[in-house]
């Protein structure tokens, strides 16, 4: 399995790259963003299983890098950082990033993030949106709109770009509307993996979803159990203009 690792440090890279190797992993080492980008293009035989992006590179934002492999490539992305902040999470997630790691970390927490996103397959060239979904292909809660076939998600009518893991997570909830999914089962159907430590993943997922969609309630948490959609009521419509 093919990683890339985005690291300016050669000590950090050198050691890491030991660790991962041992664990059947072929490491290509990318020291700057214009290096990973490079090493994305599709000129190669066999495709990164994953990506592991440190944000502190020399040439530019690490985020900026991630809104870059997101356009040209859907090969999963783990952010490292030392950032731990909810904020630079999500705003991480909302550029395309499937997982972060923060530093300093534990090798097999990163190692099992790493099997977790894998999981989805072999990464491929970005696919563009098609519009080839019917009617009765959406879910309609209220104002949102969730159509699973093209991954769109609208409120209102707007578009709401979602990353792989949110659209997931929403189509999950919201194919079940009221029903409270345990927390471990989410975990298990969005992230294919048991692992426990994925669970401070899904809680900034839950956030960055509460936000991009503006509707703090339309995902209720339950409290020492999971979370559940609470389908809101159909958007309300202007009242007609009066006659004459």
């Amino acid at each position: 399995m093919r990683l890339l690792l985005v690291e300016d440090d050669d000590h950090v890279a050198a050691a890491l790259s030991a660790v991962l190797g041992r664990h059947g992993f072929a490491v290509v080492h990318a020291r700057n963003g214009e290096e990973a980008l490079h090493a994305l293009l599709p000129d190669h035989d066999e495709p990164f299983a994953v990506v592991l992006l440190d944000l502190g590179l020399p040439d530019q934002d690490g985020f900026e890098v991630c809104g870059r492999i997101r356009r040209i490539r859907s090969v999963p992305v783990i952010m490292v950082t030392a950032r731990a902040d909810v904020r630079s999470r999500i705003h991480g997630l909302n550029l395309g990033a499937d997982d972060y790691v923060v530093k300093p970390y534990d090798t097999g927490e990163l190692l099992a993030r790493i099997h977790a996103v894998s999981r989805r397959g072999a990464p491929g060239p970005a696919e563009p949106r098609t519009e080839e979904s019917g009617p009765d292909d959406a879910l309609r809660l209220g104002a949102v709109t969730v159509e699973l076939p093209t991954r769109q998600v609208s409120v209102d009518g707007t578009a709401v770009p979602l990353t792989r893991k949110e659209f997931d997570l929403l189509a999950l909830l919201a194919q079940r509307p009221g029903v409270v999914f345990r927390r471990e089962q989410i975990i298990s159907e969005v992230w294919r993996t048991s692992w426990e430590g994925t669970g401070r993943t899904l809680e900034v997922h839950i956030a960055s979803l509460r936000a991009k969609l503006r509707m703090p309630a339309l995902i209720e948490t339950v409290r020492g159990v999971g979370y559940r959609l609470v389908a809101p009521a159909a958007p309300l419509r202007p009242p007609a203009a009066p006659a004459g």
